[in-house]
């Protein structure tokens, strides 16, 4: 456990690709301290953005810090981080991880970290396995994850996070760059356990949302969570997570924010589903990304084809993609058989 208050930290070079939200809440946050590029593909968007000094479509109340450099020359943004300890980080959405690295074979990068949640849908692989596909074992790289809304971080309020990588000289980087100030950081060498929890508590979030939405109570609501962490613990430690780690940040905490928080894009989608609007136009007035429905796709279908147990994400699967209404979901849940309360394949 680190103390920040007796922490002092060198200042380093970092590069956050990916302009969303969150990128822009971790570069806002991280130059306070460090010299830090945010770079977006959209080169007029990101021109704009350098001008206004404010991501206006993500963060418009949020001004940017003196120090932060804001480009969209993909270039520029690989070669700010060319020094030996510098910290390269990935902010794009699980479905443009794969392009991304891609581009990112052309450059000699030291390391990736990604901050991206969820099951790339056609191939169900986590973000670290794409990670390895695409750019091999020669480049050390990590998740940072954790329960994070973009907005608050941008404003500077407290928020903990995990850095899970299995290289230690990565982690120890990452701690000693992102944390400090307002901003905990906790490591972990369980890549596929802080990778799953981040992921299908986006599904549980629209259930929740369902289920505040019907005005079930808050009874149902801690039912929910507390089921639903069951289901992340059976579906991360068949795929070789650590059953702790979905007690911590990554797992308990992340889900508790995500199903309960009025900042939450996916307990919102959950709420429109109860409202009985269609999903493309929830996603629409969302207009940001709303990781939990791609997800609970992948995941029902990789719970399948492993013979794991998770009710509530079939559920919520049944109503976004089967026509399933929302009160035939509560219904189904409510039917099932008892069982032992042991988290059990």
């Amino acid at each position: 456990m680190q103390d920040s208050t007796k922490q002092t930290t060198a200042v380093r070079q970092v590069t956050v690709l990916g302009a969303g939200a969150w990128g822009t809440a971790v570069a806002m946050a991280l130059a306070q301290r460090h010299d830090v590029l945010l770079w977006g593909r959209n080169s007029a968007a990101m021109e704009a953005m350098a001008a206004a000094r404010v991501n206006q479509d993500y963060l418009p109340d949020q001004p940017f810090p003196a120090g932060l450099k804001v480009s969209g020359d993909f270039a520029a943004a690989l070669a700010h981080v060319a020094s030996p300890d510098s910290l390269l980080i990935a902010a794009c959405p699980v479905a443009g991880l794969r392009p991304l690295l891609a581009q990112l074979k052309a450059y000699p990068i030291p390391n990736v970290v990604w901050l991206c949640k969820g099951f790339e849908y056609e191939t169900g692989l986590l973000p670290h396995q794409i990670v390895r596909e695409v750019l091999g074992d020669s480049v050390a790289g990590g998740a940072l994850s954790g329960p994070s809304f973009a907005q608050e971080v941008a404003r500077g309020l407290p928020c903990a996070l995990t850095i899970a990588s299995s290289d230690a000289t990565l982690r120890e980087r990452v701690v000693a760059t992102v944390h400090g100030g307002n901003l905990r950081v906790y490591s972990s060498t369980d890549l596929a356990g802080v990778e799953v929890g981040g992921a299908v508590k986006n599904v549980l979030a629209i259930a929740t949302g369902v289920a505040d939405g019907l005005g079930l109570g808050l009874n149902a609501r801690a039912a929910l969570i507390t089921r639903g962490l069951a289901e992340i613990t059976r579906l991360g430690t068949t795929l070789g997570g650590q059953t702790e780690t979905f007690m911590g940040l990554t797992g308990m905490g992340d889900l508790i924010l995500t199903c309960t928080g009025d900042l939450s894009r996916n307990r919102r989608v959950g709420l429109g589903l109860a409202q009985g609007k269609a999903l493309d136009q929830i996603v629409q007035e969302l207009g940001h990304v709303a990781e939990g429905v791609p997800c609970a796709k992948a995941v029902r279908e990789l719970a399948a084809k492993l013979g794991v147990d998770m009710p509530i994400t079939n559920a919520v699967a049944g109503v976004l993609f089967d026509g399933d209404q929302p009160p035939v979901m509560v219904a189904r849940l409510l039917a099932r058989d008892p069982r032992d309360e042991a988290v059990q394949r």
